[in-house]
């Protein structure tokens, strides 16, 4: 958590980022949500993470990032999501009258609260949202005790 100047007259929309920083702090106790030092952008890169059964699942939006340049890397607790969209080479910039798309690397790491297995995600690339499952453990997943 960063500390922050308090400044009261200053309004929320003015702050960048404020609304992704009001909702990593939000989950932080429940995914301890990490992220790594700034060499790459991560205001490009939003997910929607929730719990579904016995997986956790993270949609992350990736639009205009070819499926071939997305990568997913699992290392014990930290799953790191990350894709870079290339800039068309054709347009010439004498014939630009103006660019406001994004182009280069997003990257983003999350700190799940267990060890993930890589047998255990499955990745879906559909419509620019990249939708991936991760499986719990079977000691996290509640079991059901029958009565007798």
């Amino acid at each position: 958590m960063e500390l922050a100047r308090y400044m009261p007259r200053q309004s929320l929309i003015n702050r960048p980022d404020t609304f992704s920083s009001i909702v990593d702090e939000f989950f932080t106790p429940f995914f301890n949500f990490e992220r790594r030092p700034a060499v790459v952008s991560t205001g490009g890169l939003r997910v929607d993470i929730y719990e579904k059964d016995d997986r956790i699942m993270v949609d992350a939006e990736l639009p205009g990032i070819d499926k071939k340049d997305i990568t997913v890397d699992i290392k014990g607790r930290l799953l790191t999501i990350g894709g870079e969209r290339r800039m068309n080479e054709e347009i010439k910039e004498e014939n630009s009258y103006r660019r406001e798309c994004r182009y280069g690397k997003v990257e983003r790491t999350f700190s799940l609260p267990f060890e993930i297995d890589s047998e255990g995600v499955v990745a879906r690339y559909e419509n620019g949202i990249l939708h991936l499952e991760v499986a719990k453990p079977a000691e996290l997943t509640p079991k059901q005790i029958e009565i007798q």
